[in-house]
């Protein structure tokens, strides 16, 4: 099952009195986001993993857990991955295991919340408004990806004048499409 992906209320949140209205995931591919489902536990996986690596250039990888238990000041880290921002890469994640939330702008500068879950691999062009929370269980393994070195930073909104998100800008309004290769 692909990740699921819903609007959320004019102020970035959850509206637990109506109904979700799931969106076709068409609606992510137009801003940028690209999408696959694995399963962690077979061995295809493993080889769709690694043909998607090779194709898209992601060179380095490491695990992290995100739950009290395993990540060092724990409440903290969630305040900084739900804070609004961007990065000058491509942001990619894989859930191994547990599930959570990206949220990310769409074209109207609204919120559209993506729940993945364990076999979900989920790109985030370099230039889109996101950030992170995890969901009710409270955990989520994720294998991050990178091209070359990894690289940690994050740009706090505003940062129309980054040269990088006016790009995305550019793509995304022009429907220019993106430096993402295809599937």
């Amino acid at each position: 099952m692909a990740p699921q992906a819903w609007m959320l209320g004019e102020n970035g949140e959850e509206n637990l009195e109506s109904p979700k209205e799931l969106l076709p995931l068409s609606r992510l591919e137009e801003i940028g986001v690209l999408y696959w489902q694995l399963d962690p536990k077979k061995p295809e996986s493993e080889e769709e993993l690694t043909k998607i690596r090779k194709e898209r250039g992601y060179s380095y990888f490491d695990l992290i857990e995100i739950c009290p238990e395993k990540l060092e000041n724990y409440e903290e880290k969630l305040k900084n991955f739900y804070r609004e921002h961007i990065h000058a890469d491509e942001e990619i994640r894989y859930c191994l295991e547990g599930s959570g939330y990206f949220d990310v702008r769409d074209k109207n500068d609204e919120w559209i919340r993506i729940w993945i879950k364990e076999g979900d691999m989920i790109i985030l062009p370099a230039g889109i408004y996101h950030r992170f929370i995890v969901d009710r269980s409270n955990y989520i393994k994720l294998m991050r990806l990178f091209i070359g070195e990894p690289v940690w930073t994050a740009h706090n909104r505003p940062q129309e004048d980054h040269p990088v998100r006016q790009e995305y800008v550019k793509n995304v309004k022009g429907n220019t499409g993106f430096a993402l290769a295809a599937r």
